[in-house]
């Protein structure tokens, strides 16, 4: 079977990307005719397994390409949008798998211009869920590098202001390391700023970053605990040393008057002992395969045991 004629247009489409249009056709090429831009957005590792395993799923990619004849190798392709779909696809055709070899694409006639072609990337990735979910700080950052300041801001239609609030929140996520999701970095980073920058010190940020590293702060939420933790001097105190965690330093947060805490939080106590008795078992069973309760359990027992180590101190 002759292999697919390289760049034959089987008719033009006009196709509208925000404030750019292209004309396009679509075809196939050989995955080793298809070269990334080393002047993409988006940052960071792009093999899946995941997304390996749609593209062997669907028996192939469902959406092609977009990509553009390369202005310096004849007969080659240079991608526009797509780099992730044909870094996957090039790892199944290296295990063997030679059916995913042509890919589908979609050629712009021309080579675009660098604005062009970032503005079109843009474009498209906005109406993706990623967006928000971890692209917009990533590509915030990746423009300055690529195109300066001013222009980077022009394209994403943003203020100098919100830009520079982009560009610090990806800095601050490079430092959160080890975590499951690459977006999950994002999450914390955004939470972490949420902190006034009065209260925000270097040092604070240092411990802060460690203290996620070693496991001793788990959930980023948690972290706006921070706004009542750092301006009291005790509280703060004792999260800054190497074994004060959120929980503990909350518990040192002063609070008057001393007696009417002790007091409330004897009651308290009885209140839950009392409850958990009162229970039927019945209800406990049906209880164990509730995630949010079970969530709720592992709270409280963290709670509590940060309670009892600050009372044997």
């Amino acid at each position: 079977m002759p292999e697919p004629t390289k760049g034959r247009v089987v008719g033009l489409q006009e196709r509208p990307l925000g404030r750019t249009t292209l004309r396009t056709y679509r075809t196939k090429a050989d995955i080793d005719d298809i070269i990334p831009n080393d002047r993409q957005p988006r940052l960071g590792p792009k093999e899946d397994e995941e997304l390996q395993r749609q593209i062997d799923d669907n028996e192939g990619l469902f959406e092609p390409l977009l990509v553009e004849p390369h202005p310096e190798i004849s007969g080659k392709f240079r991608i526009i949008d797509g780099e992730r779909r044909w870094a996957n696809s090039r790892v199944l055709v290296g295990q063997g798998k030679s059916q995913y070899r042509q890919v589908p694409i979609e050629v712009t006639d021309r080579t675009l211009s660098e604005e062009d072609r970032l503005r079109v990337w843009i474009y498209i990735h906005r109406q993706r869920k990623e967006w928000d979910a971890k692209e917009k700080e990533m590509v915030a950052y990746r423009l300055i590098q690529l195109v300066g300041r001013a222009s980077a801001a022009n394209m994403l239609g943003i203020t100098f202001k919100e830009l520079d609030k982009l560009t610090e929140v990806f800095e601050l996520s490079e430092r959160f390391k080890g975590l499951k999701d690459d977006a999950a970095s994002l999450t914390w980073a955004r939470e972490l700023l949420g902190v006034s920058k009065k209260l925000l010190t270097p040092s604070v940020i240092d411990a802060v970053v460690d203290k996620v590293a070693r496991k001793r702060i788990t959930n980023s939420k948690d972290l706006r605990k921070l706004r009542s933790i750092l301006p009291d001097p005790v509280a703060s105190s004792h999260f800054m040393t190497r074994d004060g965690d959120l929980e503990s330093a909350m518990l040192r947060l002063r609070a008057a008057p001393q007696q009417k805490v002790k007091v409330g939080l004897v009651d308290d106590l009885d209140t839950v002992v009392e409850s958990v008795k009162n229970v039927p078992w019945a209800t406990l069973s049906e209880l164990k395969n509730d995630p949010e309760f079970l969530k709720k359990i592992d709270e409280a027992t963290k709670l509590l045991s940060s309670l009892r180590t600050t009372l044997s101190s």
